[in-house]
């Protein structure tokens, strides 16, 4: 298998357990409406033995309501129903000590959000917010989240589903994964420059480039995985580095916050933390006039 672009499905057994996801069913929460979100995939699996929260977006799915979600594209039901299984994650594990907190492990393949005029005047920010903050919320609960990107990793739909986890990985590049905020041709139109110019910035600056080896020297990527029989493995260490982590409340390493500071020590953003010291440092200064009881 050269390529896992569009196979979430296939991604789950090769990730998981073999024979192990329970689709539709995450804690006491069922999904029995085939209709709602039918391009999110949610439901419970093992890893190595452990059980395990699955959501992954399907790119053979096609939402008939909301005609511009397809071929992995998350919309505002699907970013919905993900939420939703977050939750009852959550719901499912409340009583439990964070070494036994189950895992959410994100198959991450989309090329976007469903950008159509009726999902942005219904609130299609609102939905993939929603998401977002509810694997926030899952995170500093305790709960072990790693994203694997089998495909394409995209635009708003990869903040939503992936940016929030605590470890993110990919497949090497020559597996056809995409990582990127925005492609240089959309930035060229933006910034009124030419793709020329933004190519050749893209040689040696890491924000302008695109891939998994450039978000890896960001910080933004933990781990290259350079075969597909490796996943398995590679998924399982991390749930465990991740758990022992917040077991010893070592949160600052995890999420956003420690990606930072590995594009740091990766050569890949070594401006973030000047900047960062410098608010920091100007915020002291000003806290005590618009803080109550800031000293």
């Amino acid at each position: 298998m050269e390529s896992l672009l569009g196979q979430g499905r296939a991604a789950i057994g090769l990730i998981c357990d073999p024979d192990t996801f329970e689709e539709n069913q995450v804690g006491a929460k069922t999904f029995d409406d085939p209709d709602f979100g039918p391009g999110a995939m949610v439901g419970t699996a093992k890893l190595d033995g452990q059980t395990v929260t699955v959501i992954g977006n399907d790119a053979e799915a096609f939402n008939e309501k909301f005609p511009v979600v397809y071929a992995g594209i998350i919309g505002m039901e699907e970013a919905y129903k993900m939420a939703q299984a977050v939750y009852a994650t959550v719901a499912a594990d409340v009583a439990k000590a964070k070494a036994e907190k189950r895992a959410i492990v994100l198959i991450v393949d989309t090329p976007g959000n469903g950008p159509g005029k009726t999902e942005e005047i219904f609130g299609m920010n609102k939905a993939t917010g929603a998401y977002q903050l509810a694997l926030a919320e899952a995170r500093m609960a305790g709960h072990p989240i790693v994203a694997m990107v089998i495909g394409r990793a995209i635009s708003g739909a990869f903040l939503c589903h992936g940016l929030q986890a605590d470890h993110i990985l990919s497949l090497d590049s020559s597996f056809g994964t995409m990582i990127h905020v925005m492609p240089l041709t959309s930035i060229s139109r933006i910034v009124k420059k030419d793709i020329e110019v933004l190519e050749k910035l893209a040689e040696g600056n890491p924000v302008f480039a695109a891939g998994p080896q450039f978000f890896h020297r960001l910080g933004g990527v933990e781990e290259i995985v350079t075969t597909i029989e490796d996943m398995h493995a590679v998924v399982a260490k991390h749930v465990a580095e991740v758990r022992a982590c917040k077991v010893k409340d070592q949160d600052d390493a995890l999420g956003p916050w420690g990606r930072g500071s590995l594009g740091a020590e990766r050569g890949g953003r070594v401006v973030r933390p000047e900047v960062i010291a410098l608010l920091e440092t100007e915020m002291d200064a000003v806290a005590k006039t618009y803080l109550p009881g800031a000293a």
